[in-house]
């Protein structure tokens, strides 16, 4: 098992390494001048280079990525252009509402997603499997930003049952709670699909076997024979998703907190990409790279704890 976590987490580390290149290298690319964004049309062009050698831009690429990994690896995000605070703060306050977000949306579809399937398994072929067969294609097949966008007009505009934006009254749970509704449902949405059909694939796999046809045989009754052995082994694939889910909706969480003007990574990463603040677009970037592989690396780690075959490369 310790093998297997060190493999693991050396393949986490190189994804975080590749990662980070790729997207520094993304946005040394990306047009527009900085300096004339965040200084403004009335600077001077002494102005623009004294800010431009404050920001490490007028070194070569290389030497621009060498110094990002050294104050990586000393904890240090860079300085927001704007305001002159830490990354590194700006990441501490934001991160933790997408978070929050991110993990309501995967806890609901997941609590209706998995029983969803496994019901649809042991109805196979029949009419409500059906049924739930075409809304679950249904939910994947709808990306997030338009959920969200009929959620909001829906039951926000039309019915009026839920506020459309903010994030709540600071301090008020209640009011909190029912301001992240809509947007984790509209997250969530699509992963009750995938959650759902990847459960009955398995469910289906697992009562076919053989052990299961055992316990038929002995006279078990069948919510025993789904519940207690054949979800248990079929929850296992499961996990792997849920860990990449969670880094899925991450992403997804940016786009509903644009569109329901909810504080967190998706605002502060929009401003910074509008005003071509590189630290804090890197520093806010990093840090959802980074916790989606984490939920994947727990995730496989998670599996292998509880599939031996796993760990042992079967």
């Amino acid at each position: 098992m310790w093998l297997y976590a060190l493999q693991r987490f050396g393949m986490a580390l190189l994804v975080c390494v590749l990662s980070v290149t790729v997207l520094f290298c993304i946005a040394y690319v990306i047009p527009g001048d900085p300096t004339a964004i965040a200084l403004g049309p009335r600077a001077t062009p002494e102005m623009r280079e004294a800010l431009r050698i404050r920001m490490g831009l007028g070194q070569p690429i290389y030497m621009q990525l060498y110094h990002f990994f050294s104050s990586l690896l000393r904890g240090d995000l860079g300085v927001d252009v704007w305001s002159n605070r830490p990354v590194i703060d700006i990441v501490k306050e934001t991160l933790p509402k997408t978070m929050i977000l991110a993990v309501t949306g995967l806890g609901w579809a997941a609590l209706i997603g998995i029983p969803l399937g496994c019901y649809s398994a042991v109805r196979r072929n029949k009419l409500d499997d059906r049924i739930i067969g075409i809304f679950s294609i249904a939910m994947i097949s709808t990306p997030s930003f338009l959920t969200a966008i009929y959620a909001l007009l829906v039951f926000a505009v039309t019915l009026n049952w839920l506020p459309a934006i903010g994030a709540g009254e600071p301090g008020n749970f209640g009011d909190q709670v029912v301001h992240l509704i809509l947007p984790a449902f509209a997250i969530g949405f699509a992963w009750v699909g995938y959650l759902s059909r990847l459960v009955r694939a398995t469910m289906l796999e697992v009562l076919n076997e053989t052990h299961i046809r055992f316990s038929r045989a002995f006279g078990l009754p069948e919510w025993k024979i789904t519940l207690k052995y054949a979800l248990k082994i079929a929850v296992l694939p499961t996990i792997t998703l849920l860990g990449m889910a969670y880094g899925g909706l991450l992403s997804s969480a940016v786009f509903a907190e644009i569109i329901f003007n909810r504080p967190g990574v998706g605002q502060s990463a929009l401003a910074a990409v509008n005003t071509r603040n590189y630290p804090v677009m890197m520093g806010l970037t990093l840090s959802t790279i980074f916790i989606f592989t984490m939920c994947t690396l727990i995730a496989d780690l998670l599996v292998a704890a509880l599939d031996p075959k796993i760990r042992k490369g079967l």
